[in-house]
């Protein structure tokens, strides 16, 4: 699978360590292609990732014709116009989370990629480790009991990144970082055999505390779910480090570090005895798991990934919608 990378900024080098990774132990993957707006740009990283081609424009990279799938690493704010491009050339897309600005442009993004028959998928990560399926078989054995309520919190001081402190490119704590935390408990607690059948958040009370350019910079989530779980989520882009997760059931419960990648998971008993820890393994640095599920789904002629399907996709940006539309951030409205 040829791979292509239309961006080249931190998220790039990250997505370019996976798929050198793959390349380099077998697994089919060649990191074939980097684009840029600047043409020396592009050279530069290809030379350093060993990249074959180099473009100085997107479209130069959505008109080759044999790039297999085109990953997204742009901003948020362009995701949507980035796809687009993508698609009317029929190619397959990663497309790096938050997935678009809004609900309207994913929506529109997701149908377009349907009436050109591509595969798209949103690069949340997290959904692709094998270490969710590590945590949901420990619940499923009762090794917790019953679940009842899920802690998140992913703060991390970002303020001093431009990108994150501006309205126009879709800034705040949300988009970066409280995403992970709202996906960590919908991992869990909308699986049908974990949560039970049909169950959705029901209720939502939220703070958020804004960034002097308006962007959020603080916030607070409590959900309530129709089985009656609770979830209380935090994330803040100025707030020290604090990236963790927890899962409490009637007999214990498993914490998990880091949200995200999630590098160790550890299950208590019921006194707060710690009883097992795990470290996941990982072939580069965890990306690579959404890259293989990409790979196998196009192979099998899908055109999106059971981990993350379009569905969800527009679920948790409706979510999104909802909570920044509620704090009176902007860029919830359609830039369409």
């Amino acid at each position: 699978m040829k791979f292509g990378i239309l961006g080249c900024g931190h998220i790039a080098g990250k997505m370019t360590c996976a798929v050198k990774a793959l390349q380099e132990q077998g697994y089919g993957v060649e990191a074939y292609a980097i684009a840029s707006r600047s043409l020396e740009k592009a050279q530069n990283f290809a030379v350093e990732n060993g990249f074959e081609k180099a473009y100085g424009s997107y479209e130069e990279l959505a008109q080759d014709p044999d790039v297999d799938l085109i990953y997204i690493a742009t901003p948020h704010s362009e995701h949507a116009a980035h796809s687009l491009l993508c698609i009317e050339h029929s190619k397959n897309l990663l497309v790096e989370k938050a997935f678009t600005v809004n609900a309207d442009e994913a929506s529109h993004v997701i149908a377009r990629a349907k009436e050109k028959g591509t595969f798209l998928c949103e690069a949340m990560w997290t959904r692709f480790l094998p270490a969710v399926q590590m945590i949901r078989e420990k619940i499923l054995q009762g090794t917790i009991g019953k679940v009842e309520t899920v802690e998140a919190d992913f703060s991390m001081p970002l303020s001093h990144r431009e990108r994150l402190r501006d309205p126009k490119l879709a800034g705040g704590a949300l988009l970066d970082l409280g995403v992970y935390s709202l996906t960590f408990a919908d991992i869990f607690l909308t699986d049908p055999q974990i949560g039970g059948k049909d169950n959705r958040v029901e209720n939502t009370e939220t703070k958020s505390v804004a960034f002097p350019t308006g962007v959020d910079a603080t916030d607070w989530i409590n959900l309530t779910y129709s089985h009656g779980q609770k979830a209380y989520l935090k994330t803040s882009m100025v707030a020290p480090t604090h990236n963790e997760g927890t899962i409490y059931g009637t007999k214990g419960f498993i914490h998990v570090q880091n949200l995200n990648d999630m590098v160790e998971i550890q299950i208590f008993d019921h006194s707060g005895t710690l009883t097992e820890s795990i470290v996941p393994s990982k072939i580069a640095n965890f990306y690579e798991y959404e890259v293989l599920a990409c790979k196998k789904a196009i192979e099998e002629g899908r055109k999106e990934c059971a981990e993350m399907p379009w569905a969800k996709t527009l679920e948790i940006m409706k979510v999104l919608d909802s909570l920044r539309n509620s704090w009176y951030i902007e860029s919830v409205r359609s830039t369409r």
